[in-house]
């Protein structure tokens, strides 16, 4: 390109041996060297036996040779990408930026232009015309036609698409951290669901409205559809999980599945649980890819794409939020329906007819989702600052 001052652009055999070789042992080493790194990462979860940590690995490791592919085809055919040409009516339709034509900024000043208020517009269409013309030149496009992609579009592509599928893994990785504390603030309850004889008592007797579980979750507010879930929203955001949400929870769970008496590890069966979920959200499904394409498509000016993209991820974690406050209200209304007197700990019963079509798995799919949308909006912000050259525009 013009303006570097260096001459023209060196072919292989012209570039001195002591670079290639520098650039290539660099790149070899930091290969071998990730490589190394997730071999080890994976044995230590094996010998903790991991399970569902070390197919999580796996997913990953999958994710980047799919990027791998992605960057061999960008490299390999973005010369042919930028050899297809399309008429200059078609390019300047469904634009992220809205299209300046030059004499709109020419001021009738001649090339020394008017005024100031237009110099910093003027700068940016001159470099995004020089660009194009490059990518025309470079194409061999005929007279009123331009590139499909230009090279330099391409590149950028290249980047943003690398970035993202990075920091989804790190997005979900954080959050499976912020999990595992959360869970760890739950060790002193799950001590005393254990160690407590009086507290696990079987033959004490209550009246189901007098046991914490059923009280604090049939108040009066239960009573409509409205308030049922206008307060199970605002709940969410308050102690969503409660000392006698967790020992009830774990109650009907030891109940159904192990023997009366039973010392059962209930915070380290929802550990490995949270494992076994983090294998889901930390990978990139052809539907994630398939969204991120879309967006790319309908991320139009004016059509404020990005502002309901932004949207989107909060109000489904909202809504799943309410709808687990809710179920866990609603196991405690069905305890309050089916005995006026309980033994021992209230018994819930949790099935599928709680869920969302009564599908389990559809609030972890949401999940997911808002994860990979999250990480796109962060790698889309910081992208568009640091790689395009009017980054106002597509906010």
């Amino acid at each position: 390109m013009a303006g570097g001052g260096g001459g023209p652009d060196r072919e292989l055999d012209q570039t001195p041996t002591w670079a290639v070789a520098g650039v290539c042992f660099t790149i070899i080493v930091i290969s071998i060297a990730l490589e190394k790194i997730i071999h080890l990462v994976g044995h230590w979860f094996q010998r903790r036996k991991k399970a569902g940590l070390l197919e999580a690995l796996e997913i990953v490791k999958a994710e980047l040779m799919v990027l791998g592919f992605i960057s061999l085809i960008l490299t390999f055919a973005q010369q042919h990408i930028a050899q297809l040409c399309i008429p200059v009516s078609y390019a300047n339709t469904m634009l992220p930026c809205p299209y300046h034509k030059s004499e709109d900024h020419s001021g009738g000043g001649g090339k020394g232009g008017g005024g100031g208020g237009g110099h910093r517009r003027l700068l940016w269409y001159e470099q995004e015309r020089r660009i194009l013309a490059a990518g025309s030149m470079g194409a061999g496009c005929s007279k009123g036609k331009v590139p499909l992609i230009s090279i330099n579009g391409l590149h950028q592509l290249h980047i943003f698409i690398f970035f993202l599928a990075v920091f989804h893994v790190v997005y979900g990785a954080i959050t499976m951290t912020l999990g595992r504390l959360k869970i760890r603030e739950w060790k002193k309850w799950e001590r005393e669901a254990v160690n407590d004889q009086d507290f696990n008592d079987p033959t004490k007797f209550r009246l189901t409205h007098e046991t914490s579980f059923v009280r604090d979750h049939t108040k009066s507010w239960t009573k409509t559809k409205f308030t049922f879930y206008f307060v199970s929203f605002f709940r969410q955001f308050f102690r969503s999980v409660r000392r006698a949400d967790f020992l009830t929870m774990r109650h009907g769970f030891v109940s159904v599945h192990l023997a009366p008496g039973s010392k059962f590890d209930f915070q380290k069966y929802i550990k490995r649980s949270l494992e076994d979920d983090f294998k889901v959200v930390v990978g990139i499904s052809p539907l994630l890819w398939t969204t991120m394409t879309l967006f790319l498509l309908l991320n139009v000016h004016g059509w404020e794409a990005m502002f309901v993209l932004s949207m989107l991820p909060l109000v489904i974690i909202l809504a799943v939020g309410t709808k687990l406050q809710g179920i866990i209200t609603q196991m405690a209304i069905e305890i309050q329906e089916r005995h006026a007197v309980v033994q021992g700990i209230p018994l819930v019963q949790v099935t599928d007819k709680h869920f969302w079509f009564s599908w389990p798995e559809l609030v972890l799919y949401l999940i997911h989702f808002v994860l990979f949308q999250n990480a796109f909006e962060i790698t889309y912000f910081f992208w568009i600052w640091v790689k395009t050259t009017k980054p106002k525009c597509l906010l």
